[in-house]
């Protein structure tokens, strides 16, 4: 997967709001918003780097002080969410 392109992460408060730079990214019934973990794998990724479930665990566990199985959890949780958003391809 890859993330599309034309999105720019932007701080919020405690969390952080992706914002669409293209006509084509604009859909104002939703708004895409991240805590620090999901705004940190973004980045990770943003630049057009293939990635899996598998890679961005990799991440979390480098990261962060979390268990590999829980890692991955959390990796599938947020590929999930943003395939929902329509933010990766």
């Amino acid at each position: 997967m890859t993330v599309k392109s034309g999105f720019k992460l932007r701080p919020l408060g405690n969390e952080f709001i992706l914002v669409g730079e293209g006509i084509e990214q604009i859909n104002f019934n939703k708004m895409i918003t991240m805590n620090e973990t999901a705004a940190y794998l973004w980045q990770q990724v943003m630049d057009g780097k293939e990635f899996d479930a598998k890679s961005l665990a990799d991440l979390l566990t480098q990261e962060y002080e979390v268990t590999s199985q829980q890692a991955l959890q959390d990796a599938q949780s947020t590929i999930e969410s943003w395939l929902k958003a329509e933010i990766i391809k």
